[in-house]
This record gives C-alpha cells, structure tokens and sequence, in this order.
C-alpha cells in the first residue's frame, strides 16, 4: 500500500472549511471572548435547535456533561444507575463520582447497544435511573427502555458521545429521557478543536439546575446558591463548533454513504462480521466496527500493511481493574465479554475516498489465519 490510511482524518475536514474557521477564530481572538458569552450562547441556541430540544447547556466535556446532569437529576449516595457493560468509563465513572453505585447491564450481542431484556432484571428498591448509549452511533432499543423507566419511576439520561443526529424510529436520540449527555470530542462526529460537551433536556427546572451546578453554584457570577464545579465550554470551541455544526447533516449522509460501501464490499471476505443496524433505526457511524475471531492478529496484519484501526472496547466495563471490587464473572455479561475480544474499528470519515476503504477491505481480504 503506497501510503496509511488513517484511522481519522480531523485535518481534512478542517481544509474543507479553513476559511470559515480560521475567520471565526481570529474572531474570537479580537474581541476577548474566551470563556462563555455570545459565541457560547449562539451555539447552545444552535444545538437545541437542530436536536428539537428548549434548552442546551455546554460544559468543559462529554464526562461532565453525565456528571453534571446526574447531580441534577438528585443523585443521592448509595442510589443505584443502571448502565451498559460495554462502553467508555466515561458511562459509569461519573455514577460514582456523582454518589451512586454502577449497576452493569449486559449489551446486545449484534448492536452493541444495552440490552433491555436485561434491564428490568436488574432494578432494585435504590434503582433511581437508566444510562442507555447508544453505542459508536447506534441508537439504543428506547422503546423497551422507556417502558421500564416508566413502570419504575426511573429517570433516563441518554448517553449520545457517539450519536449526534442518530435517529430511532424517526425520533432524534437524545429527545426520549429526561436529558441527553453529548460529547465534542475532536474525532466525535461533531467535534471541537479540543474539549467540549452539553447537556440537552425540555426541562427549565432541571436545565437551571444545570447551569448552576456547572458555573461554580450559580446563574449569576458571585450569586452562589450552592456549591459547584467549573465546567465551561470557552468561546473559540463554541465558535468553531457553530461553523461545523450546519455541515453536520451532510457529514451524517457521508458516514453513512461509507458505511453502506463498506459492507457491501466486506460481504464477500470470510470470517468477518460486519455491523448490523437494528431495524427502525438510523445509525450515524460514529465507528464501524467488525468483528473477528482473530481480532488482535488482523488488527496487526493491517497497521503493518498501512491501515490503522482502533479497538473501542478491548476490556468491558465489568472486568476493568477499576471494578474489581464488584467481583464480576465473564458469565454476568457473556454478549459484552465475547465481543470485546472480537470487535475492531475500522477508519471511517466522511472524506475517506472509494479508493482507501477498497484498500482497506482488499488487505482484510489478503489475511490469513
């Protein structure tokens, strides 16, 4: 292969648009506007919008974004939140940080996605709460979710890192629960040029409550009704992400372009799985992610031959030193514990051009076991 494919490209798309983002940072820079203000409140207005929600709140990152809305939502000490096996520790960190105790909940074998045949299972006198996430882009099953909320009386904070735009029966991710956690990550399907997340809720009260909690303790500066933390998105992310963020339907339609080429042209090399879409779902591609029996190898094989891949998640939450102390078995999440050690991410971009992924799948092809 005469050069690598990368696993992401941020300084493509960046020239796709240097003009704009260029212009909107000297911007910044000339009038100070570095932490909050008007480029801030622009794209909080901008973001609501396009996610059919009243109120956004911004914050440092996608972590703070699940802590702060837990705190909100009135999470007490010993409360129990229930949240996939596999995913990032973003997920179930911040139920800690937050006071509660991560209940894990095994994933979905095909979709990756929390399984709801196994969530009722798990609900208890403390259960307060429900993490679905809608894993590498795919929408989590919401409807089973919600019933299960409801029949509790437990809040949902949708998880959508991975999943701006995604859709589950026609209806955004991110508008089911009572708030929706977002990520901006540089390599996000929309991210900044460093660190920045929010929180998206119809709820003033619990959208105030954010806010505050956010900005040291108060809506106001030096009006402090409680204690908080300092967790703000600054001007030139808010800037930069308010120029991305009207290209970001046609990046969607892109992602999904690659991925349908993708699996069509995977279709006929043996021994991979290609990612299934659940039905009534639009999966948005944040990853596309196979799966192999000799994952490791493969994966091994292909950064020599030139093609970088990532694994996103090589150890489930539940088996991470970090949760030693809950003394899991393999046989507590036996869909999560088999794919962590199949799955592998393949390079997917809306740049990456016919000829990379068809170089891509040519060298998976060339594999031997």
């Amino acid at each position: 292969m005469s050069s690598t494919i990368p696993f992401v490209d941020l300084h493509a798309q960046y020239l796709s648009i240097k003009s704009e983002i260029d212009s909107v940072i000297a911007d910044v820079i000339s009038k100070s506007s570095f932490i909050r203000g008007p480029y801030v409140d622009k794209f909080e207005q901008m973001f609501a919008d396009i996610m059919e929600r009243k109120y956004c709140v911004s914050c440092a990152n996608g972590t703070d974004s699940l802590y702060i809305a837990m705190v909100a939502l009135g999470i007490q000490p010993g409360d129990e939140v229930i949240a996939p096996a596999h995913s990032w520790i973003s997920t179930s960190e911040t139920i800690t940080q937050a006071g509660g105790k991560v209940v894990f909940c095994d994933t979905s074998p095909d979709t990756f996605t929390i399984d709801p045949r196994d969530i009722e299972s798990k609900v208890t006198s403390r259960t307060v709460g429900i993490i679905p996430v809608h894993l590498f882009g795919q929408p989590a099953d919401m409807d089973p979710i919600m019933a299960v909320a409801s029949k509790y009386n437990l809040w949902v904070l949708e998880d959508c890192a991975q999943s701006h735009l995604a859709r589950y029966k026609g209806k955004l991710v991110g508008t089911f629960g009572n708030a929706a956690s977002f990520s901006f990550y540089p390599g996000k399907n929309l991210g900044a040029m460093g660190d920045a997340g929010a929180v998206i809720t119809n709820d003033k009260i619990l959208a105030d409550k954010m806010t505050m909690f956010a900005r040291h303790g108060g809506l106001k500066k030096g009006d402090h009704q409680i204690e908080g933390i300092n967790s703000r998105m600054d001007g030139l992310q808010a800037a930069i992400l308010s120029v991305k963020l009207p290209y970001l339907l046609t990046w969607t339609r892109l992602r999904q372009d690659r991925a349908a080429r993708y699996s069509e042209l995977l279709s006929s090399v043996h021994n991979v799985t290609p990612p299934v879409v659940a039905a009534e779902s639009e999966h948005v591609w944040h990853l596309y992610v196979i799966k192999h029996d000799k994952r490791d190898e493969l994966a091994i094989y292909l950064s020599k031959n030139g093609v970088q891949t990532v694994i996103n998640y090589p150890t489930a939450l539940p088996f991470l030193p970090a949760y030693k102390r809950l003394g899991h078995k393999a046989q507590d999440f036996p869909n999560a514990y088999a794919n962590q050690s199949q799955i592998l991410s393949l390079p997917i971009y809306p740049e990456l051009s016919d000829i990379q992924m068809a170089s891509v799948v040519e060298t998976i092809g060339e594999f031997k076991i």
